[in-house]
């Protein structure tokens, strides 16, 4: 902890030169069963998660049960976007390093709430399982 005004100032200015100011939103990438295993192929899916963990603040989460559309990304708003009425949009079948480019993008703009969806990403976005099941069956 910084002892003199000084040293909190040097230290406040080190932190922003970090880029450490807010962060615009996150992403979840499915890593489990199906997403980012062999079952589908063709995928470089260490260098996806390695991509998106070096521009983008993410975690890898289980199964998100919606193996149907591996690989999964959700990307969840910031506060500020949650605030917007942003929620989290659910990407499915991301498995080319263009999607993955498109979804880092958008992040960096903001994401739900502050950013609108790409119209590429649109192409992307399911409900989420449950969601998904209460709309196949009229709820």
């Amino acid at each position: 902890m910084p002892e003199t005004p000084t040293e909190a100032t040097e230290a406040t200015q080190a932190t922003a030169a970090r880029g450490a100011g807010p962060v615009p939103c996150r992403v979840v990438v499915c890593r489990d069963c199906c997403c980012g295993s062999a079952k589908v192929t063709g995928v470089d899916h260490a260098a996806q998660t390695a991509r998106l963990s070096a521009e983008v603040p993410m975690r890898v989460s289980d199964c998100l049960d919606a193996c149907d559309q591996a690989n999964v990304i959700v990307v969840q708003p910031s506060a500020a976007g949650r605030a917007a009425g942003g929620r989290p949009v659910w990407l499915g079948l991301v498995n080319d390093p263009e999607a993955t480019e498109d979804v880092i993008g958008w992040v960096r703009a903001g994401g739900p709430g502050v950013a609108p969806l790409p119209a590429i990403l649109d192409l992307y976005a399911f409900p989420p399982p449950r969601l998904g099941a209460a709309i196949r069956n009229g709820r």
